[in-house]
């Protein structure tokens, strides 16, 4: 987060808190990402080819998120916001699976079928919350995943410099984008609006954090075997 963006925010606005969730509660925020085990040593380069499968199995599938919010949320006050974020994450999703492919097989590990359940039940979670019919639900996952990509991005970024891929440059909205939509969004609107904005991000990044929970646990039985 830039001190700047939030500035910009009048106190308390659904924006600054969005952002606030992402950083207590998402990538940011948990062990695993920033461990050494993932980021150096000699089980580094499994345990990112394992984050990276997993990831592409959340997040690699068409339509993903923003595709189905775009469906409910675009609207006149955020189609230009949820329309660049389609693109983008399109855009990321195409460096995902470029990324999967050059990681080579996803690593043995005890327990794998159990491990894609997981995952697919996190994906099913996702889903249902883009397409949503609480209105401002579909948005609120959305923009919190443009917020949390970003720290996602560096593991993608440091897997690339493991596996020999060229990083795009990232095209998904600024921040100061996603805090201008977010609180065009939420201006004018019932206070529901803002409350299924609120609960749209924060399930989303349960699910991340789920994600996490279960790499590191797998990089834990690949380590004990």
């Amino acid at each position: 987060m830039t001190s700047g963006a939030i500035g910009k925010l009048e106190a308390d606005g659904i924006a600054d808190r969005l952002i606030g969730l992402t950083l207590r509660e998402g990538t940011a925020s948990h062990p695993w990402p920033r461990s050494p085990d993932l980021l150096g040593g000699n089980r580094a380069t499994r345990n990112l080819a394992d984050a990276i499968h997993y990831l592409c199995m959340l997040h690699g599938r068409l339509p993903g998120v923003i595709d189905l919010a775009a469906e409910r949320s675009g609207g006149e006050t955020v189609s230009d916001w949820i329309g660049k974020a389609v693109d983008g994450f399109a855009a990321e999703r195409a460096y995902l699976a470029r990324l999967t492919v050059a990681a080579g097989p996803i690593p043995s590990t005890p327990g794998q079928a159990e491990c894609e359940a997981a995952v697919v039940g996190q994906r099913h979670a996702i889903e249902m919350l883009a397409q949503s019919d609480r209105k401002g639900c579909a948005l609120g996952a959305s923009i919190a995943l443009v917020l949390e990509w970003r720290a996602m991005r560096a593991i993608l970024d440091f897997s690339a410099q493991r596996f020999g891929v060229e990083a795009p440059p990232l095209s998904l909205p600024s921040e100061a984008a996603t805090v201008e939509a977010a609180t065009l969004a939420s201006s004018n609107a019932p206070a529901g609006i803002e409350r299924a904005m609120w609960f749209g991000a924060q399930q989303l990044l349960v699910q991340h954090g789920g994600l996490w929970e279960l790499l590191q646990s797998r990089a834990a039985a690949r380590a004990a075997h």
